[in-house]
């Protein structure tokens, strides 16, 4: 039991970095608390105890916010960040590393008795507030985003997003979004959201950005390549890093020099 509780707790380090300490996970984590409780609520009615595991079930959703029904099944390593309003269904089912965010429900479509509830394999990701209803299946290292709502399976690897869930990324190679995370590093940018398949329109006018470098690089490359064998030197030297903290402080400086002009502003000249 404790070396569970201890790998619980590895994994909220490892997926949450406002987690500090031991102690602060163990008191401050309810999504943790609420885990632990079903863990014995899940014993309880397997067992065949299934009042005494609902009333337990109940006080966890009383303590926690979050409500699990002590027959799903959960895997290892599971967290559940925030945890306020969650809701998994009696025949959830969630495989290893799953993470689930505050608002999320596992439920089912139908009355009828049997196999009604999602399940979820290993690494899959579901975003806050994403509805995830009946007997679907979301494949391994699945992603749902926020305030989705997905009745159909989604292949291993993909990603959903929106009211109903569409695919944005199907599970295949993309060497588009590979170049892209590449060129993105080699300029110290970071690289998040901007696959070829993102909604966000600004995501994908940085994606064509990173494209054309990616382009004007190769060129460049080989163009120096050709000159150093006909027997000149040139780039030589490595492309400067690109710190974005620069563009923070040069941004401080603007606003610092605009403030000092109000400040200067006489209003009755």
């Amino acid at each position: 039991m404790f070396s569970r509780i201890k790998e619980d707790i590895k994994s909220v380090f490892d997926r949450d970095p406002a987690a500090r300490n031991t102690f602060e996970v163990l008191t401050n984590y309810p999504g943790m608390h609420a885990i632990w409780i079903h863990r014995l609520s899940n014993k309880l009615w397997r067992n065949n105890w299934k009042l005494i595991a609902r009333l337990l079930s109940t006080f966890s959703r009383w303590l926690t916010g979050v409500e699990i029904h002590p027959g799903a099944t959960l895997g290892r390593r599971f967290f559940i960040d925030h945890g306020m309003g969650i809701v998994i269904g009696e025949t959830a089912e969630i495989g290893n590393d799953v993470t689930i965010y505050h608002g999320v429900t596992l439920g089912g479509v139908s009355w009828n008795g049997g196999k009604r509830h999602p399940t979820l394999e290993d690494n899959v990701v579901i975003g806050a507030g994403a509805q995830v209803l009946g007997p679907i299946t979301i494949g391994k290292g699945g992603k749902v985003g926020s305030n989705s709502v997905v009745v159909k399976d989604l292949p291993a690897g993909a990603t959903a997003v929106g009211i109903p869930g569409r695919i944005v990324n199907p599970n295949k190679s993309n060497d588009a979004s590979e170049q892209r995370e590449e060129v993105a590093k080699k300029y110290g940018f970071d690289a998040y959201a901007v696959s070829a398949d993102n909604p966000d329109p600004v995501a994908k006018a940085i994606g064509r950005l990173l494209d054309h470098m990616h382009l004007m690089d190769n060129k460049v490359a080989v163009l120096c390549k050709e000159i150093n064998q006909l027997g000149g030197e040139v780039c030589q030297e490595a492309l400067p890093e690109l710190r974005v903290g620069e563009f923070d402080e040069d941004e401080k400086a603007a606003a610092k020099r605009r403030q000092s002009h109000v400040e200067s502003f006489d209003p009755e000249i």
